[in-house]
């Protein structure tokens, strides 16, 4: 049955070589997004580095040149709420691997147990997202999450950044009330107890912190514990904390406890973030938006509200970018990965200046995540991760033509594109 599992996963796609002459793309326009959009532009890069953008560029002699003229040429969208190659059916235990188990994990990598061949990351490449962050679940404190490419024969050769930052779960305000459900008195102590139990690993992760430290300038011998050793950065402030948490209560515990605790994070959630925009902004706490398209939590709440999430935070002056709605509570690995930029498109339906929809599906992940001296933008001296498109890769009706991660070009099929070629041939039959 495993072998029969690990084969209905598999990806047929072949992953890319390293490059190995310079490309030019010639003639397209160029959506640096950091930066101007050039008209009629060539983007050179070499040994999976842009070295050049221009209108007027030199090319080696043994360059590939690719016309890509009426194109446009764009930054590979990065995903960042995901649970990608951790998961991949969700009714099939054997391939999920992205929760662990206890409440506190906080030696799990998450790029550990990413299965190469998934069939998501196909998918995810043929819509133009060629890098993505991938978390575990579960839990009080999960694990690391990663940055990966999406493409890649290894583990090792997709990853990025393994340790990007460590994930917590802030225990829900929320209050359940129908039947089988404990009680509200239950409820509430069981929720205290979670917070209990998450201030208490913070407190033994940094007293082990400084009996190592003592240890080291000649103190007495500690034994070493790789949970607590993995939380010594996060103590450090040399990762942050991703804390998920939606609700406003929620979120205004989570912060507390941050500021008491002298942590750097990162705000991951959704329907409530735009309720406290102004204490965000004021302790400078980014925020990855867990997606748009839902329905409002509360009903009395605009229809839109979700969608108008992203524009209250811009207009609020907080540091954002958008995810995909609440994947690590689902079996699936990523299924729906591929909408990603249609949620910064609906973003932008709703307000959300075009610019930053799109920025925030390409540079401010890469801000927020710790990577944009690589990705997120089109410059010289940044990987050529980029993608060509034939218009606004936030327009569902955009086609993704090209694909390059590092410079190498990647396989943009898919299960999808094979099975529509599989019944575009029944349908030629019946001709």
């Amino acid at each position: 049955m495993g072998i029969m599992v690990h084969e209905a996963a598999a990806s047929k796609q072949k992953p890319a070589g390293p490059q190995t002459q310079p490309i030019a793309l010639t003639g397209g326009t160029v959506h640096t997004v950091s930066g101007d959009v050039i008209e009629t532009a060539t983007v050179l890069f070499e040994s999976g580095v842009i070295t050049g953008i221009g209108t007027d560029l030199a090319l080696p002699d043994n360059t590939l040149v690719i016309d890509v003229t009426g194109k446009h040429v764009y930054p590979g969208l990065i995903a960042t709420t995901t649970a990608l190659g951790l998961s991949e059916i969700g009714s099939v235990r054997a391939t999920r691997d992205n929760v662990e188990v206890g409440d506190v994990t906080p030696s799990v990598r998450a790029v550990s147990a990413v299965n190469p061949d998934s069939e998501y990351f196909p998918v995810g490449r043929a819509n133009g997202i060629l890098t993505a962050l991938t978390m575990p679940s579960g839990g009080l404190i999960s694990g690391l999450s990663g940055l990966i490419a999406l493409d890649g024969w290894t583990t090792e050769g997709m990853t990025l950044n393994p340790t990007v930052g460590l994930h917590v779960r802030w225990p829900s305000y929320r209050i359940l009330d129908f039947p089988g459900v404990v009680s509200r008195e239950e409820q509430i102590k069981t929720r205290r107890e979670s917070q209990t139990r998450l201030r208490d690993a913070f407190r033994d992760a940094r007293a082990y912190m400084i009996a190592k430290e003592a240890e080291r300038d000649g103190g007495p011998f500690h034994p070493s514990d790789l949970g607590w050793e993995s939380m010594i950065p996060v103590l450090k402030k040399e990762l942050p904390v991703f804390v998920h948490a939606s609700e406003e209560k929620q979120i205004h515990a989570a912060i507390d406890w941050a500021l008491a605790e002298d942590l750097k994070i990162v705000l991951v959630g959704d329907a409530d973030l735009w309720r406290v925009a102004d204490r965000l902004k004021e302790h400078e706490i980014p925020v990855i938006i867990g997606g748009v398209h839902y329905l409002p939590p509360r009903r009395w709440e605009a229809y839109d509200t979700p969608f108008t999430n992203a524009l209250k935070l811009y207009e609020a002056g907080v540091e954002f970018c958008i995810g995909e709605r609440r994947v690590w509570l689902e079996g699936g690995g990523g299924s729906n990965v591929r909408n990603l930029p249609y949620h910064a498109a609906t973003a932008a339906g709703y307000g959300l200046p075009r610019e930053e929809a799109l920025k925030s599906v390409t540079l401010y992940p890469a801000r927020i995540l710790g990577v944009e001296d690589r990705l997120g933008g089109l410059e010289t001296g940044k990987d050529a991760t980029l993608i060509v498109t034939d218009g606004d890769p936030l327009e569902i009706m955009t086609r993704v033509e090209r694909a390059f991660i590092q410079g190498r070009p990647v396989d943009l099929s898919s299960k999808h594109t094979d099975l529509y070629d599989k019944y575009l041939t029944r349908l030629e039959q019946l001709k």
